[in-house]
């Protein structure tokens, strides 16, 4: 199966208004930006879309609201992020109804598989689903690292295309690239490892930060695949602030308190997220004034 995923694809924000009611007017609002920044693709219901705390109906809503507003400029990939196999085949039929054009498969939730019963899901949701699939491998998160040795049990899986690797270890792209050759895209899943990893090999960055500064994002990553590496390391010594935010417990407010700072959204979460309040809002906030204050000007690129 033959997918043309690539470049800067963020992990967008589902949109909220205060108390938690979906708006997806905002999100529309927020994929345009994003579009005209020049980013590729979308992945919706990720962790950044707080995935976990949507109803079936209002994951399909938000997915037919990204489809509706790229309207073909970009494809979106739906998050699949159930608590059973059999639930995470259901949701991804449902979202593929609903216009995504791909699958970004996390293991399953509250239950921590290990790599044997990973394989497995993956392999089911695989051969269920008639869908370029993304495997999103994130230990620090998920508590479950599928090593390179582990992918070469999918390589029979046809529409298993992509790996979002979020190892926080900027070797893996080279341990995946020599065990596995060509046979999975690789994207770059950590924001603060973002340069090294596409100087290593990744075909594209799943971004967290993008969603807040998209003209920055792309610059830098354009940049970077160009090989004019000090031009792009100067965005990213200024970017990696913010960019550690990703990592944190708390990257969904954090990263949503960044887009209302910037004019891309709003913080507003959903239960039991709150949003942020006393020091540790004004130290987020200190972080992202900072860098609003000190934001580079940004040329065209030759």
């Amino acid at each position: 199966m033959t997918v043309n995923w690539q470049g800067v694809i963020p992990a967008l924000m589902t949109e909220m208004k205060q108390g938690g009611a979906l708006d997806m007017q905002a999100t529309a609002r927020h994929v345009e930006s994003c579009l005209d920044a020049g980013c590729e693709g979308f992945i919706m219901l990720g962790t950044l879309g707080e995935n976990s705390s949507l109803s079936p109906d209002e994951k399909e809503t938000v997915v037919r609201t990204a489809v509706e507003a790229a309207n073909g400029r970009a494809p979106v990939i739906a998050g699949v992020a159930e608590y059973t196999t059999d639930l995470a085949i259901d949701t991804a039929k449902r979202l593929q109804k609903a216009g995504a054009v791909g699958v970004m498969a996390l293991p399953t939730m509250v239950y921590q598989q290990d790599a044997r019963e990973a394989v497995e899901h993956f392999k089911a949701l695989s051969n269920a689903v008639d869908l370029p699939m993304m495997i999103y491998n994130n230990h620090v998160a998920y508590k479950l690292d599928l090593l390179p040795e582990d992918f070469i049990e999918l390589t029979g899986q046809e529409n298993i295309v992509a790996v979002k690797e979020s190892s926080h270890d900027s070797r893996r792209m080279t341990d995946m690239i020599n065990v596995l050759g060509d046979r999975f895209m690789l994207f770059c899943g950590v924001d603060d490892l973002m340069l090294e990893n596409v100087l290593f090999g990744a075909k594209g960055w799943v971004s967290g930060m993008t969603n807040s500064f998209p003209r920055e994002s792309v610059q830098m990553y354009k940049l970077a695949k160009a090989g004019r590496i000090e031009e792009a390391l100067e965005i990213y010594r200024w970017f990696m602030p913010m960019l550690h935010l990703d990592t944190a417990v708390k990257l969904v407010q954090y990263i949503k308190l960044a887009n209302q700072m910037a004019g891309e959204g709003a913080e507003w979460v959903r239960g039991p997220r709150l949003t942020l309040v006393g020091e540790e809002r004004a130290r987020i906030e200190k972080i992202i004034q900072t860098a609003l204050d000190n934001r580079p000007q940004l040329k065209p690129l030759a």
